[in-house]
C-alpha cells in the first residue's frame, strides 16, 4: 500500500547522534557501491563487452558515421545474450550518475524512517531502477537484431549504415524532445524528494517497486535518445559518453527542460537535412 514519505523530524529516535552517524556512513557506502557499479560498467564496455572488439575500434568523431553495406547474420541465442548483456551494461554505465541523487536521498530518508532495520532497502530500490532499464535493454536488443538483418546497421561495427535511418532517428528524438511525456518524465526525474513524497512505499518490496517506477520514467525520459546509439555507434565511446552527459545535465542543472527543448529542435533540424537531403 502506498503511503506519503516519512518526515524525517517525527522519528522517536534517544539518540540522534547515533543516527546521524548511521547516515553519514549509509551515505559513503551508498556512494562507493554506486562509483564501483559504474567503473565496473565502464571497464567492460571499454573491453568490448564480450564482442570480441575493442571498443576503441568501434569508435569514431565523424557524424554520420562512414557507411558499410551488408546485411547481418541471422543471430544465435547464445550471441543475443550477449548483445542483451552489452545493452544494459551500457545503460548502467550510462544511467547511475543521473540516478544517483534520487538513489542517495532514498536511502536517507528510509535511515530516518527505520534507523534500526538491516535490510538492504536501497540495494532493492536499485534494482527496481534497473529492471527497469533491462526492459528496456530487451527492447533495444529485438530492434538491434532487426535493424542489423536488413542491413541497416552495419553487424561489427553497430552503426547506421543508412542516412535515412540516421535521419529519421534524429527526428524522432528531436520531435520527442519537445512532447508532453518528456516533459512529465524529465520532470519526475529532476525533483527526486517530491517524486518519493508522492510514490513512497513500505518494505523491501515497496523499494523495489519504488525503483522500478523511478526507472520507468527515466525509460520514458530518456529512450529516444538512446536510440540515438544506432546513429552514432552502439559501441561509440564518444556517443556513449556523450549522451550519458547530455542526460546529466537535463536532469541535473537548473534549466534542464530548456536545455531538453533546445536540444530537440538541433535534432530536428540535423534530422530533417539527413532524412530529407
Amino acid at each position: 500500500m502506498e503511503s506519503c514519505a516519512p518526515r524525517p523530524d517525527t522519528i522517536d529516535t534517544p539518540d540522534r547522534t547515533t543516527l546521524e552517524s548511521l547516515l553519514r556512513r549509509d551515505r559513503r557506502v551508498t556512494v562507493a557501491g554506486l562509483v564501483l557499479l559504474c567503473l565496473l560498467s565502464w571497464w567492460y564496455l571499454l573491453g568490448g563487452a564480450g564482442t570480441g572488439m575493442s571498443a576503441l575500434a568501434m569508435t569514431t568523431w565523424q557524424f554520420p558515421p562512414p557507411r558499410y553495406s551488408g546485411s547481418g547474420d541471422a543471430w544465435s541465442w547464445s550471441y543475443a545474450l550477449l548483445m542483451l548483456g552489452m545493452w544494459w551494461t551500457m545503460m548502467v554505465a550510462m544511467m547511475i550518475p543521473s540516478a544517483a541523487p534520487t538513489i542517495l536521498l532514498y536511502a536517507r530518508v528510509h535511515r530516518h524512517h527505520q534507523p534500526s532495520s538491516r535490510a538492504p532497502h536501497s540495494v532493492m530500490f536499485l534494482s527496481g531502477y534497473l529492471l527497469a532499464w533491462l526492459l528496456f535493454s530487451i527492447a533495444a536488443t529485438l530492434l538491434h537484431a532487426a535493424l542489423e538483418r536488413s542491413g541497416l546497421v552495419h553487424g561489427m561495427l553497430m552503426w547506421s549504415s543508412s542516412a535515412g535511418l540516421t535521419g529519421a532517428l534524429l527526428l524522432l528524438a528531436g520531435a520527442f524532445q519537445l512532447t508532453p511525456l518528456k516533459h512529465v518524465c524529465l520532470l519526475h526525474c529532476r525533483s527526486p524528494a517530491a517524486w518519493l513524497a508522492r510514490h513512497w512505499q513500505s518494505g523491501s518490496a515497496g523499494a523495489l517497486r519504488m525503483g522500478m517506477r523511478h526507472g520507468l520514467f527515466c525509460v520514458g525520459c530518456c529512450w529516444s535518445l538512446m536510440l540515438l546509439l544506432f546513429a552514432g555507434g552502439v559501441m561509440n565511446l564518444v556517443w556513449i559518453a556523450g549522451l550519458a552527459i547530455i542526460v546529466l545535465l537535463e536532469k541535473l542543472l537548473p534549466r534542464g527542460e530548456w536545455l531538453a527543448g533546445g536540444r530537440g529542435l538541433l535534432l530536428l533540424i540535423r534530422g530533417n537535412k539527413l532524412f530529407f537531403g
